[in-house]
């Protein structure tokens, strides 16, 4: 079966680990035609927007896409493209595999967490009030006379929207996740005992989607115990499912547990369409210098050969990586145990490391 794929190189160093990625998918003997698109920084110099409408009208078509890193410009007064692309297609559910990789540096090991956040609500919902404008007047007037509480005048407001729907959907996506991949625990991970109307909302709806799933294990933490808690005892967690804020602060915290953001894959899915991408910038000085670390990209790969139902290919392109970096002989400098070392390779020896374990497989 082929798959037709939308594939979004993306800017800085995006194009250079964007081509090692395809090269590693396409030696798995998986057959892909990709719809390449473009969006970022540089389109906009020539096209005067950051996100065209062929990249819309390429996710629409072929439903599920990945791309490299996109750098947003400065002053453009667009937030970012990835928000941009979430917001339009309702990529609700963000998926952060966090998994210790033999050979990456790390003060834990024998880590394998999921990290699903809420995309759509929560304070990055963008509902927000400036200081001093006489709407923000209003809306402190308004909080005062119907709630009794005083804010200062010269305070900017965010609104944290946290739907019953939005709460449904993200944790029935998470219970099904771990249904689907084998796991055997979802922590549901909230500030319940504080904001009662909205994290209190969620953890409600959390427990009570739980009762559908009886052969998976549910329980619940507050979010500051439970970045301790990862301090400290990582490997006893499974799936974690959080609200906005606190899945974007807790996948870094995660991903630096297994060796930072170059190992760390990610997907924007929903019910309709699916976009998969690493998680870490651009990296613009690297840019032409295929020196990068493609690792993230890769596994990124690997999650969505998994969402199209390619799992035995997924299976020998993540065992090829693992393989490749436990070697460390041919890794990219981040990757050494002395980051001068002169044996390090660039993006795209990365690849063909990768490549010939595929084919031992194979």
């Amino acid at each position: 079966m082929e798959h037709r794929i939308t594939l979004i190189p993306g800017d800085g160093t995006g194009p250079e680990i964007t081509d090692a990625m395809v090269r590693v998918v396409e030696a798995t003997g998986v057959k892909i035609e990709w719809d390449i698109v473009n969006a970022g920084a540089e389109v906009y110099e020539r096209e005067g927007t950051v996100l065209p409408e062929a990249v819309l009208d390429s996710l629409k078509k072929n439903r599920v896409g990945i791309k490299g890193p996109i750098t947003t410009p400065v002053g453009t007064g667009f937030r970012s493209v990835n928000v941009a692309l979430r917001k339009i297609f309702d990529l609700y559910a963000c998926v952060r595999p966090c998994k210790s990789y033999n050979g990456v540096k790390s003060r834990y090991s024998n880590i394998d967490l999921v990290i699903i956040r809420e995309n759509t609500e929560d304070l990055y919902a963008g509902i927000e009030f400036e200081k001093g404008n006489p709407v923000t007047f209003e809306l402190i007037d308004f909080i005062k006379e119907k709630e009794g509480n005083t804010i200062k005048a010269d305070s900017g407001i965010s609104i944290k929207p946290i739907s019953e729907t939005g709460s449904e959907r993200i944790i029935r996506f998470a219970f099904e996740y771990a249904r689907k991949n084998g796991r055997k625990k979802v922590t549901g991970v909230h500030k319940a005992n504080i904001m009662k109307f909205s994290d209190g909302l969620f953890l409600s709806v959390f427990r009570k989607v739980a009762e559908d799933y009886p052969d998976i294990r549910a329980e619940d933490r507050i979010v500051d115990n439970m970045c301790m808690q990862l301090v400290q005892k990582p490997e006893i967690y499974d799936v974690l499912v959080l609200p906005n804020l606190y899945g974007d602060i807790l996948s870094d915290l995660a991903a630096g547990l297994v060796g930072g953001l170059g190992v760390a894959p990610g997907g924007n899915i929903g019910d309709e369409i699916a976009l998969f991408e690493p998680t870490h910038g651009s990296a613009p000085r690297y840019k032409g210098k295929d020196k990068v670390n493609p690792t993230a990209m890769m596994l990124s790969a690997v999650l969505m050969l998994r969402h199209i139902g390619e799992t035995k290919k997924a299976d020998i392109l993540e065992k090829s990586i693992a393989e490749n970096i436990a070697e460390r002989k041919y890794v990219t400098y981040d990757l050494k145990e002395d980051r001068n070392d002169p044996t390090a390779v660039g993006t795209s020896g990365f690849a063909d490391a990768v490549i010939e374990k595929i084919k031992n497989i194979i």
